[in-house]
């Protein structure tokens, strides 16, 4: 049985804010360390997101294959939200891939502090905190377009197409007020 339209778009704004609650819970740009606490916020966030990607991932596929087998069933509503749920995926990934870059650069930095000190090394340094830097920038940016894609989705109306009969110009008394 489908979900009424409103339940469906308060599905969207749920997984908008869980989204956003990852990135939430990621620091910006000013705040990035290469510290222990930013090792275990990404092992955190990395496990939120997987497992929201792997919603996005399995409600589409379940609502597809509903529609298949069941194709009078889904109505206009339905048919955007689960566009929604598999448009989002897309940024959902890239976050997630981003931040995959982001434990990359954050492992190189815990590496490069056990070498020699040296110009190269912190060169190197600087070069491998602004990648953690760009890639936590990107989990921000992607994750805030899924969100707003999924809220755009939820907030827009899906108005019934209507009919409306258009008085005949050949009738004399389609121009008389009565």
């Amino acid at each position: 049985m489908p979900l009424p339209d409103i339940d469906q778009r308060m599905l969207l704004h749920d997984v908008a804010d869980r989204l956003d609650t990852v990135a939430d819970h990621l620091p910006f740009a000013d705040e990035i360390r290469p510290d222990p606490g930013l090792s275990e916020i990404l092992d955190d966030e990395v496990r939120h997101l997987a497992r929201l990607l792997g919603y996005l991932v399995g409600e589409s596929a379940f609502r597809h294959r509903a529609a298949v087998r069941y194709p009078h069933q889904p109505t206009a509503t339905d048919r955007r939200i689960t566009l929604a749920l598999a448009s989002a995926a897309q940024p959902t990934g890239a976050a997630l891939a981003a931040l995959g870059a982001a434990v990359y650069h954050l492992g190189l930095l815990a590496n490069l502090a056990h070498q020699e000190p040296s110009l190269s090394r912190d060169g190197a340094i600087n070069i491998a905190l602004q990648g953690l830097v760009d890639r936590i920038g990107d989990v921000h940016t992607h994750l805030a377009r899924a969100a707003k894609q999924l809220r755009a989705t939820a907030d827009t109306q899906v108005t019934p197409i209507t009919t409306v009969p258009h008085p005949s110009a050949t009738s004399p008394t389609a121009s008389r007020n009565r």
